[in-house]
């Protein structure tokens, strides 16, 4: 091919591209140890212990007191790898050094939540308890000034937490026309009005 050939050839961008959030290093914070060995990270730190294998497609890296992640491979999804990993590694962290939080509210009449050992025990309007065990690694909490009506769960894996919270909330979703179930602390709820009377002839 000659040169004039060559010049009139599309241009072809194999550029590796950053995420506009995957490029910012993940701090480490004091008390908090970043590892990588066997294609996992491991990240250990006052709330606990975790653990997961890397992102494909990144190159993740332990600089002082940041880690580092890249793409390694060009266009939109290299940049969408780097994100991922990113976002994963920040939350892993910021989870060891501070934990997660979520609460949840039973609202109804009748409607409690006891612990015992290490299973979460529900009154939700059903003939029988709902008998939920409590995940490892999760902690729950019952404030003594809620009367069984509030469950708070912490805990260092913020995706366990996530779905742990999910789970409860899915036994008994609050329902629309009274409101009645089990609902994130602070969730707005949509009301619907129930159906009117019939009007007498």
């Amino acid at each position: 091919m000659s040169a004039e050939e060559a010049q009139k050839q599309p241009t072809v961008q194999t550029g590796i591209r950053n995420s506009r959030v995957g490029k910012r290093p993940v701090e480490i914070p004091k008390g908090v140890t970043v590892t990588l060995r066997d294609g996992k990270i491991e990240v250990k730190g006052p709330k606990g212990q975790l653990s997961r294998a890397l992102t494909p497609n990144v190159d993740v890296k332990v600089d002082g007191a940041t880690v580092v992640v890249n793409g390694t491979i060009p266009g939109r999804d290299g940049a969408r790898f780097q994100g991922l990993a990113r976002a994963l590694i920040n939350g892993m962290v910021v989870g060891v050094a501070t934990g997660y939080q979520k609460s949840l509210q039973l609202v109804g009449t009748g409607y409690r939540a006891e612990i015992k050992g290490t299973t979460l025990n529900l009154a939700l309007g059903f003939s029988h308890p709902v008998i939920f065990p409590i995940p490892t690694g999760i902690k729950a909490e019952i404030p003594p000034d809620s009367k069984g009506t509030l469950v708070v769960l912490t805990g260092a894996d913020k995706e366990v937490m996530g779905q742990t919270a999910a789970k409860l909330r899915g036994f008994r979703p609050p329902e629309p026309y009274g409101g009645k179930g089990v609902r994130y602390l602070g969730e707005t709820v949509r009301r619907k009005a129930g159906k009117a009377g019939k009007g007498g002839k």
